[in-house]
């Protein structure tokens, strides 16, 4: 079996490992626990969330156990790393529907029959924990002066760090103590911001259990062109296919640069590595087939095969015909048959359906050319789009080259 360190490694999961060879050592012999932790502070998962996702697949299966850790303890404290302010709370009852979404959106990534993998709340433990005796066994292992050493504490001083977040690592410590006690878990993973929580969680471990375990984080992934990954036009990259559409998520890696196509083949899919090493000496229009090769893979990883292969024909189909096309993928707005008769100012039209964020945003977007009403380019912000317009009961309209909405016109 191949070494499931080398493969992290290989695909470029690996940022800092507490102890390499150690850990290299327990992966190849045998099945180790491993676990990651998901805060439920949004409504759903991210593109931030798919490198841990897609790191514990990997070693999933590489036959190894991962246990999702669904911070319903933790997610009313808020942890300071990577945050300039502090998070805002949310009330238990939100904080509920969130981890039961994260549930649902975990389950597209790990098996989870016959515990190859778990899923687990740290509010089972962490709720009614008693503040004093909790401080007297486990804070009494902290020193003050190491927590702010750590790069997180260090930014947030600058602007603020309250009491109540300066307790997170020791909450996020005492998980990994009691995930060592009761599953015998021995490797925590996270992003490479964790890193002063994860490492804590070991010493901790070693004072009260006296055993080594393992941190490994993984790099924050950036885009090449220097914008922060997983920003769309209309905000942040969700797995929920009700905030981000499939055709959105599609059209997303259908269109990262060029230079980043072989690094998210290796990170979000799981092509053998053979495969991609063929695809990264790709040049100009042909890194467009590799870019197809991502969006596939990875949409079906989050929203199913038959999903993926429907919004990649749609995608297909938009950049082709127009006319006639297949568009049940695309994302839609309905629009009245009334209106559409009366006829319907073109800035309005765009306005409403996404494409453009205000009707300042659409104007700018006619006057610069970047506007088509069925694959017609469209300057003139007084046009007005009517029964003329509609094509088998719909009206295709496009911003840029690969930006495509359905108007459906209902009676």
């Amino acid at each position: 079996m191949e070494s499931a360190y080398r493969i992290l490694e290989e695909r470029g999961f690996i940022q800092q490992c507490s102890n390499p060879d150690g850990l290299r050592s327990a992966l190849d012999s045998g099945p180790v626990t491993f676990y990651v932790g998901f805060d439920p502070t949004g409504t759903s998962l991210h593109v931030g969330h798919l490198v841990p996702l897609m790191a514990m697949a990997h070693l999933q299966r590489a036959g190894h156990r991962p246990i999702a850790l669904i911070g319903g303890g933790t997610a009313r404290i808020g942890d300071p790393s990577g945050k300039t302010e502090t998070r805002k709370m949310l009330t238990v009852e939100a904080i509920k529907r969130n981890a039961e979404n994260f549930r649902r959106q975990i389950s597209q990534f790990l098996d989870f029959s016959e515990d190859r993998a778990l899923m687990i709340d740290n509010a089972d433990w962490l709720a009614e924990l008693n503040y004093i005796d909790f401080l007297r066994e486990i804070g009494k292992h902290f020193s003050v002066n190491r927590m702010l050493s750590f790069e997180a504490y260090k930014q947030r001083l600058e602007k603020g760090l309250s009491f109540i977040e300066f307790n997170y690592q020791l909450l996020q410590s005492y998980d990994y103590l009691i995930l060592n006690r009761d599953y015998v878990c021995t490797l925590q993973m996270g992003g490479d911001d964790q890193w002063g929580n994860i490492v804590s969680g070991i010493e901790l471990v070693r004072r009260i259990a006296g055993k080594e375990v393992f941190a490994l984080t993984s790099p924050l992934v950036t885009r090449s062109d220097g914008k922060k990954m997983g920003k769309t036009e209309k905000g942040a990259l969700f797995l929920d296919p009700a905030l981000v559409s499939p055709y959105d998520f599609f059209q997303y890696w259908i269109n990262v640069p060029d230079n980043d196509t072989f690094k998210f083949l290796s990170l979000f899919t799981f092509l053998p590595m053979e495969e991609l090493n063929s695809l990264s000496g790709l040049k100009d229009a042909e890194v467009n087939r590799a870019k197809e090769i991502l969006a596939l893979e990875l949409t079906s990883i989050v929203h199913g095969r038959k999903t993926a292969e429907e919004v990649q024909r749609t995608s297909r189909e938009a950049f082709g015909a127009g006319d006639g096309a297949d568009l049940a993928a695309m994302p839609t707005v309905d629009v009245s048959f009334e209106k559409i008769e009366e006829g319907l100012n073109v800035v309005d039209l765009f306005a409403q359906t996404g494409l453009c964020e205000s009707k300042g945003e659409a104007r700018r977007l006619i006057t610069q050319g970047g506007a088509y009403v069925n694959n017609v380019n469209i300057r003139d912000t007084e046009t007005m789009v009517g029964m003329e317009n509609i094509r088998d009961g719909m009206i295709l309209l496009r911003a840029g080259k690969k930006r495509y909405f359905k108007v459906v016109i209902i009676k």
